[in-house]
């Protein structure tokens, strides 16, 4: 197969395979970017592979940085943009289920190619755009099936977060996994408690944001992954239902606070498992906003409150998580309602603590919760955002 014309994001690092290959060696566009580029998806990262050892590499190219050189890895500078060019390799002894324990060095292909994960991601372009295939990946894209390249188990047992790839592909791509690999991941499945959590969140969030994220999760329950995954191994039946919604989720908040809402987290609960996961903090405070005015749109009981404590971002994520886990509300009511709020957030309050102190208030906690009374009064409409009327309301609050 060759590929006639190829992306734009290519043409800046065709001169560095054209250069590598002038002085004797091969280079070839490798991995993922050469498997958007057949299925007409964007491309994100352009990696490249030689058979040049890095001291040779850096004899080519007189501007280089070594970014991975233990691993064959080094950056050329020389065409403005930093393009990473890994040397062929091996790799042998897995200890941690995870990094090679030694790597070496090798001029061949397909030796290269067949240590990586799967038949699809095993594709080689040459800059002309011919596409290297030794292990049917092509075939494996036509039959849309994601299978690994060789013995499942060995692969698995080199890196066993590639048993949350396979599941995050299939999301992503849509694709089924091939039954020998499907059988290895079962099989495999408890290795992945040797993975870092934060690299099992990465490959999970991207499968609930996958096209069809029904997919992923089905193999997630199928192989048992879920059961080795934080929070998870009583959450059988919420990924089920949340498999079998129609969910059309946008980014990292909507797919955590769907996934909570499906598992039935109170929030007593929320946090824990969020921080269980290894989210941000910004991260697991959004979540913790929208989930609860979910129920609220979906039953039709959000309240002007509802909408201020959460705010902006939040209403907007709340209303794709409830049509997502199939409630049926109006996007443009729920933005209107919330657009027609005489606040929006505490600042906008005509008095705050300094007024309060100028009129003789202590501080304290009287005085916190004498504002925080008075903001709700305003938000539902029931006193107007004027100094002296909250001045007067406020006075009244203190004295009862």
């Amino acid at each position: 197969m060759k590929i006639e014309t190829l992306p734009a994001e290519f043409e800046p690092a065709r001169p560095i395979l054209s250069r590598i290959e002038e002085a004797g060696f091969e280079a070839y566009f490798v991995g993922g970017c050469v498997r958007d580029t057949i299925l007409n998806l964007p491309i994100h990262d352009i990696d490249i592979a030689t058979s040049a050892y890095p001291a040779e590499i850096k004899q080519i190219f007189s501007r280089t940085v070594d970014t991975g050189i233990e691993h064959g890895t080094v950056m050329i500078l020389d065409h403005g943009t930093g393009y990473e060019t890994t040397t062929f390799r091996t790799e042998s002894g897995y200890q941690d289920f995870r990094r090679p324990d030694s790597v070496t060095f090798v001029r061949s292909l397909k030796e290269d190619l067949q240590r990586r994960d799967f038949t699809i991601n095993a594709l080689a372009l040459k800059e002309d755009g011919t596409v290297v295939d030794l292990f049917d990946g092509l075939g494996d894209l036509k039959r849309h099936l994601i299978k690994a390249v060789g013995d499942p188990a060995e692969r698995f047992h080199e890196d066993a977060l590639r048993m949350m790839r396979a599941a995050r592909f299939a999301a992503k791509l849509g694709f089924q996994i091939e039954p020998g690999t499907l059988a290895g991941m079962s099989q495999n499945a408890a290795l992945l408690e040797k993975i870092a959590v934060e690299r099992i969140q990465v490959e999970f969030e991207k499968l609930l944001l996958g096209k069809a994220v029904q997919n992923g999760l089905a193999t997630m329950l199928d192989t048992k992954l879920y059961l080795h995954c934080p929070g998870l191994k009583e959450g059988g039946q919420g990924l089920q239902y949340l498999a079998q919604q129609p969910l059309t989720l946008n980014n990292a908040t909507q797919a955590w606070g769907a996934l909570a809402i499906c598992l039935g987290l109170d929030k007593n609960q929320l946090r824990p498992f969020l921080k269980g996961w290894k989210l941000s903090n910004g991260l697991i405070t959004a979540v913790s906003r929208g989930v609860p005015l979910v129920e609220k749109l979906t039953t039709k009981t959000a309240g002007a409150s509802d909408l201020y404590q959460a705010g902006q971002q939040a209403v907007a994520d709340a209303v794709v998580i409830a049509n997502s886990l199939g409630g049926q509300v109006d996007p443009q009511a729920v933005q209107a309602a919330y657009q027609a709020l005489p606040i929006k957030e505490s600042g906008e309050l005509a008095l705050n603590g300094g007024d309060l102190i100028k009129a003789g208030v202590k501080p304290g906690p009287a005085m916190g919760k004498a504002l925080t009374t008075l903001t709700k009064q305003v938000v539902e409409g029931q006193l107007a955002n004027d100094y002296q009327t909250l001045l007067k309301a406020a006075g009244e609050l203190l004295k009862a």
